[in-house]
């Protein structure tokens, strides 16, 4: 009987823990779009590039939409664009605006590809208050894809490290590169 009382409180948990993490990763899912609202202190802010979370899940890999929509984050050192260092351009995997320039990719050491700099116009920053701690999440200006986060402890000239995830990218090599 009490080993039985015991499975039951286990089950229990397991499934608690697993609909209170599914009920996180789809509040999470609405809150690029939200938090850049509140940065840009307006009521909505109009991406040019919208699709429905239906349109969004046959655009995107599973992978590729938990970290562009979810706001998730790719395990480390698991992205072949952390190991790209041919000159090109990587764009967003969401919409296909370009990002970031080779001329500004860094090896950081974290295993996330890092840059020390956007191009003109391309992310949006807003304050990210999840998991106990304050950051700079970096969205795709295009349509508020979620990329990474920017920390202050890059190298120069800007002194940032845009820390992004690989699977929010693509890369296109220069031509001849």
């Amino acid at each position: 009987m009490a080993c039985s009382r015991r499975i039951f409180f286990r089950l229990i948990g397991a499934m608690s823990l697993a609909g209170g993490a599914s009920m996180w990763r789809t509040a999470r899912a609405a809150q690029p779009a939200q938090a850049a609202q509140a940065a840009n202190g307006s009521a909505a802010v109009a991406y040019e590039v919208v699709h429905s979370d239906a349109e969004w899940r046959k655009l995107l890999t599973d992978a590729q939409y938990r970290v562009l929509r979810e706001a998730g984050t790719e395990r480390p050192f698991s992205s072949a664009l952390n190991d790209e260092h041919r000159a090109g351009t990587f764009a967003c995997a969401g919409c296909k605006l370009p990002l970031f320039s080779s001329k500004t990719k860094f090896d950081s050491g974290t295993g996330w590809p890092s840059f020390w700099q956007p191009l003109d116009h391309a992310v949006i920053t807003h304050t990210d208050k999840s998991f106990g701690m304050t950051r700079d999440e970096v969205l795709c200006r295009r349509c508020g894809g979620h990329l990474g986060h920017v920390f202050d402890d890059g190298p120069k000239p800007t002194g940032l490290r845009y820390c992004m995830n690989g699977l929010a990218m693509t890369f296109t090599p220069a031509s001849g590169a």
